[in-house]
């Protein structure tokens, strides 16, 4: 049983969903959103101020299809309502970020810049010029926009040098010269 899938979704004030046979689209205050939901068996029903996904059968895969797009529906009424946001650290000497319009430059220790274009309608914006914030509605965008910007320079667990999302905790290993400090007799 799916219990993710039978959660009703509650809808705040200021949110307006249309739904149109397989087109969900959300509608709030930071922007709009679409989804198109692409199977027969899931059903969506408004009912007052509650967002309600069922299924028509048991199979598995409807099973599964019945939590994935309850959970999408849910993030997409988080997104017009709240937003995302994700925040990356840069480690290292020299390595910085600077805004230049709506994209970023950033130097990551390379002999050149790099560019990096926001995915969508995210805004990337930089704090202390080591602090990259993501922000947007689609919680799937801010995520690749993030996980892009990390995979320009991933941190090195012996250094602890790259980009980090702040709060991750990188397993530091301890290099050669520490496994073979013990020496031979």
């Amino acid at each position: 049983m799916s219990r993710i899938g039978n959660k009703p979704i509650d809808i705040p004030s200021g949110v307006d969903i249309k739904i149109e046979k397989e087109l969900v689209t959300i509608k709030g205050p930071k922007g709009t959103l679409q989804e198109k939901i692409n199977s027969k068996e899931i059903s969506i029903n408004l009912e007052e101020s509650t967002l309600i996904v069922s299924r028509s059968n048991e199979e598995i895969e409807i099973k599964a299809l019945h939590g994935l797009y309850r959970s999408l529906l849910n993030n997409m009424v988080t997104g017009v309502t709240d937003g995302f946001n994700k925040k990356l650290q840069l480690i290292g000497t020299g390595y910085r970020a600077q805004p230049k319009g709506k994209s970023l430059e950033l130097s990551l220790g390379f002999s050149h810049s790099i560019s990096v274009e926001p995915i969508g309608e995210n805004k990337l914006s930089v704090e202390e010029q080591t602090t990259v914030i993501v922000d947007g509605i689609d919680k799937e965008h801010v995520g690749r926009q993030a996980a892009k910007i990390r995979s320009l320079r991933k941190p090195n667990p012996f250094t602890g040098k790259g980009i980090k999302y702040v709060g991750e905790e990188i397993r530091r290993k301890s290099g050669k010269s520490a496994v073979g400090a013990g020496g031979t007799e």
